[in-house]
C-alpha cells in the first residue's frame, strides 16, 4: 500500500478526542498481520512494542490518532443543533462547512454548519466573525424528537465531514492531516524496523486526546518509561504569504525537526529537544542524502512538553512534516515530504545502540 492510499484511509475515519475506536481497530487491523502485539490503556492508547537491543536506550515513537471537532451541546425544539468546540478550533473558518455527527459506523448524521444568508447579511455582519456558541448545526431533522431518533443527543462527538482531495505535485488536502499524516508514517516505519537487526527496543505509541490538552501520550509514557521519545505531528509550512514571517519551512522541502515550540495561549508548555536527538537526525539526514527543515515557533505544541518530565527525563525531539492551515476543515501536505520522513526515521532507530550517548555535556557547549 502506497503512503497515499495510507493516508487517505486514515484521513477518512472518524476519530474525535475521546472518541478514537475507529481509528484504533483500523490499526489493530494493520498491525496484528505483522505479528505484533498490541495493547490498549484505559485511555485508550494504542501500543505495540518491537524489542531490541536491552543495551540501548529504549525509544517511545509515537503520534496520535485523535482529531478536533466538536460535542453536541443542545438540541433546539425546531431539530437545530448547538456544538461545542473541542480542541483549537478554528471560528472564521466553520461557517458553511460540512460536519459529521459520529454515531457508530453506518450510522453517521451529515450536516452543515450554517452560514446567514447572503441576501440578509447586513453591512456591519459582513466581515464579522461570529463565535461558536452563535453557530448551529442543520442536519435537515424538523424536531428535537427527530435528531433524538436519528440517535443524536448531547455528548454526541461531531468531526468535520471526511474528505480528501488530491491536488497537483503530489499534494493532499482534506481533513485531519493532523496527525493522520503522522499515524502513516508511524506504520510504515514500523514495516520497516521488523527486519532490522539493530536496532533498539522501540514502543510504537498510538496516542489519544493530544487534541484535549495533550493527555494520552503522557499516560504511556509513564508506563512505559523511555529513554528516547520521538514525536511525530505537522510542522508550521510557511511558504504562503501569511506565513512567511514565521520561519523557512517549505512544502516538498522535505521533513522538520522543531528546535523550539511553545504555545503560550493557555498553555505556558513546549519543548527544546535534547541536543543527542537533534545531533542524530542531522547525521542521519546527511548521510543518507535526505534534506532536514529546521523550526521555531510559538503557538502550537505537542505532546512531548510533558512526555519530556516523565521519570527522570526524557530525551525528546519533534520531527515532522510540513503542512498548511492547520486545524481547519482543509489542511494539506506533501506525500514527498511524508516518504522522506520515513526514510529519515530508518536510518536514524539503527543508530540508537548501546554506545547512543544522551549526557548533555557531551554537546552543549
Amino acid at each position: 500500500m502506497t503512503m497515499q492510499t495510507l493516508l487517505t484511509e486514515l484521513m477518512m475515519i472518524p476519530g474525535l478526542s475521546g472518541h478514537e475506536g475507529r481509528v484504533r481497530r483500523y490499526l489493530k487491523g494493520k498491525l496484528d498481520p505483522l505479528g505484533l502485539p498490541t495493547t490498549t490503556d484505559r485511555l485508550g492508547n494504542l501500543i505495540a512494542t518491537l524489542e531490541g537491543d536491552k543495551a540501548a536506550p529504549s525509544v517511545m515513537l509515537f503520534a496520535h490518532m485523535d482529531q478536533l471537532g466538536f460535542i453536541t451541546r443542545k438540541i433546539e425544539a425546531n431539530g437545530l443543533v448547538r456544538i461545542e468546540r473541542l480542541g483549537g478550533v478554528p471560528e472564521r473558518a466553520l461557517p458553511a462547512h460540512e460536519v459529521l455527527f459520529s454515531i457508530g459506523e453506518g450510522r453517521d448524521v451529515p450536516g452543515l454548519i450554517a452560514h446567514k444568508s447572503h441576501h440578509a447579511t447586513g453591512q456591519d455582519e459582513k466581515y464579522k466573525v461570529l463565535p461558536y456558541t452563535e453557530l448551529y448545526v442543520d442536519a435537515g431533522f424538523q424536531s428535537a424528537a427527530d435528531v433524538k431518533a436519528a440517535g443524536i443527543d448531547v455528548g454526541t462527538p461531531v468531526v468535520y465531514r471526511p474528505n480528501v482531495s488530491v491536488l497537483a505535485n503530489g499534494r493532499i488536502a482534506g481533513t485531519s492531516v493532523d496527525d493522520r499524516a503522522g499515524i502513516a508514517v508511524m506504520l510504515e516505519t514500523i514495516a520497516s524496523m521488523l527486519d532490522e537487526p539493530h536496532r533498539p527496543t522501540i514502543h510504537f505509541v498510538f496516542s489519544v486526546q493530544e487534541e484535549f490538552n495533550l493527555r494520552g501520550a503522557v499516560t504511556a509514557a509513564q508506563v512505559l518509561m523511555p529513554d528516547i521519545a520521538i514525536q511525530l505531528d505537522l510542522v508550521l509550512a510557511t511558504d504562503t504569504p501569511d506565513m512567511t514571517a514565521r520561519g523557512d519551512v517549505r512544502m516538498g522541502g522535505g521533513p522538520a525537526m522543531s528546535l523550539y515550540s511553545f504555545h503560550g495561549r493557555g498553555t505556558l508548555n513546549g519543548t527544546l529537544p535534547h541536543p543527542a536527538m537533534v545531533k542524530l537526525m542531522e547525521d542521519s539526514a546527511a548521510d543518507a542524502g535526505l534534506p532536514l527543515q529546521r523550526s521555531a515557533h510559538i503557538g502550537a505544541l505537542t505532546d512531548n512538553s510533558y512526555v519530556q518530565l516523565v521519570g527522570q527525563g526524557v530525551a525528546a525531539i519533534d520531527m515532522g512534516f510540513p503542512m498548511r492551515y492547520s486545524h481547519s476543515a482543509l489542511e494539506l501536505v506533501d506525500i514527498a515530504d511524508l516518504e522522506m520522513l520515513h526514510r529519515l526515521l530508518t536510518e536514524a532507530l539503527p543508530r540508537i545502540g548501546p554506545q547512543f550517548i544522551l549526557d548533555r555535556d557531551a554537546f552543549e557547549q
